[in-house]
């Protein structure tokens, strides 16, 4: 029983650790990128397009897309690496 509970912390601790990881990615990416740091990015120019208003616009959804999929991919090997896979 303690194993399973110490296995149960380890899972827990990962998952944790990969959702925060997301969640400072997102933010760095809509708020820092999209809102703060505008006027900085606006001066670099990507298929004439001003990168600040790409990330304000299109850039942090694509993003937040990439991360939906790499957490899912990511929790699916915890799940196995932990055996709670659903099989």
């Amino acid at each position: 029983m303690n194993n399973q509970k110490h296995d149960a912390a380890g899972y827990w601790r990962a998952n944790l650790r990969l959702l925060i990881t997301c969640l400072v990615i997102w933010f760095s990416v809509s708020y820092l990128f999209g809102i703060l740091l505008v006027d900085t990015l606006n001066q670099i120019q990507i298929g004439g397009f001003k990168l600040g208003f790409w990330f304000a616009q299109q850039g942090s959804i694509y993003v937040f897309v990439v991360l939906i999929f790499f957490y899912a991919w990511r929790m699916n090997r915890y799940d196995r690496e932990f055996d709670v896979h659903e099989d």
